[in-house]
């Protein structure tokens, strides 16, 4: 198997993370093979805010927690297990939302090619970060924060302008076992 498929099938959302940091140096090459998807008319339409102060790393976890907290109400009664399971690790760990990475990358798109564009960037930095031996995790629930001014103010966001991140990056800790995948569906003509 070629090192681009390895890599492919390789990747995990980690969740576990080593209380070190990631040097700046392979952040950049993580953030240079993001910028190297491929956009819509080549429009490039995102910017990355790469977060590493613990400071500001509590304020978008506290942030977030109630948002996320109640977005999650409607599995309760859909998909109770699961509910249970995302509420017991809100009840044990000090960070739910991007758990203590020490690493936040927020890809930030605005304009008409941004929806299809930006999430091709997060895709490049979780593979990257994995052919770096670096865990990642895309984190829908770390992008509820954008009601609050500093955070705003914090990350620049202007009229417009969406979070299709949050990466969170780290070294991992426990790597998780590949999660089951179902067969894929084609239709050959």
């Amino acid at each position: 198997m070629n090192d681009t498929l390895r890599v492919i099938e390789e990747r995990r959302a980690v969740r576990e993370y080593e209380p070190k940091s990631v040097p700046k140096n392979i952040i950049k090459k993580i953030i240079n093979a993001a910028n190297q998807a491929p956009s819509g008319m080549n429009s490039q339409p995102w910017r990355f805010v790469v977060v590493t102060d613990k400071r500001f790393h509590k304020i978008l976890t506290e942030t977030a927690i109630p948002k996320s907290k109640s977005r999650l109400k409607s599995l309760k009664k859909t998909v109770p297990e699961r509910y249970d399971a995302i509420m017991k690790r809100y009840d044990e760990l000090e960070d739910p939302i991007y758990y203590s990475a020490p690493v936040i990358i927020f890809v930030i798109g605005k304009g008409s090619f941004a929806d299809l564009s930006c999430p091709l960037a997060c895709q490049n930095i979780m593979l990257a970060a994995r052919s770096l031996g670096i865990g990642s995790c895309w984190v829908y629930f770390g992008s509820m924060v954008t009601d609050k001014k500093e955070i705003k103010k914090k990350l620049e966001l202007t009229e417009g302008e969406k979070i299709f991140g949050p990466i969170i990056l780290g070294y991992t800790r426990k790597f998780p076992e590949p999660p089951p995948k179902k067969k894929p569906r084609v239709k050959w003509i």
